[in-house]
C-alpha cells in the first residue's frame, strides 16, 4: 500500500489551521518529553479506542521518530476506515530540528 507523506511545513500548516488530527506513534516518554502541539499519543493498548472514536473524514496525520514507523501507522489507520491520511517525512526530528 502506498501511504502519502506530507512535509514538515506542511504538517505545520495544518497544525497553524488546526484542520488536521495528528497522531504521535513514539514512546510514551518520548510523547511526554516534547510533540508536536495537539498530537495524540497512540500506542497498542490505545488503538482500538481511538480508532473507534475518532472522525475517519478529519485529515490525519502520523509521525514517529524519524518518518519509518509512521508509514506503516498510516498504512494501517487507512486500512481501518480512515480517508485522508499521511505520514510525516522526517519524523519528530525533522519537526524539532525546524523549530522557529
Amino acid at each position: 500500500m502506498d501511504v502519502r507523506e506530507i512535509t514538515v511545513e506542511d504538517a505545520r500548516h495544518l497544525v497553524a489551521q488546526g484542520s488536521a488530527t495528528f497522531v504521535d506513534v513514539r514512546d510514551p516518554w518520548a510523547y511526554e518529553e516534547a510533540h508536536i502541539p495537539g498530537a495524540i499519543h497512540v500506542n497498542d493498548g490505545e488503538v482500538d479506542a481511538f480508532v473507534s472514536s475518532a472522525d475517519k473524514t478529519r485529515p490525519l496525520v502520523v509521525y514517529c521518530y524519524h518518518g519509518f514507523s509512521s508509514l506503516g501507522g498510516a498504512a494501517y489507520f487507512t486500512e481501518q476506515g480512515f480517508t485522508d491520511v499521511s505520514s510525516m517525512s522526517g519524523g519528530f526530528e525533522a519537526w524539532r530540528a525546524t523549530a522557529e
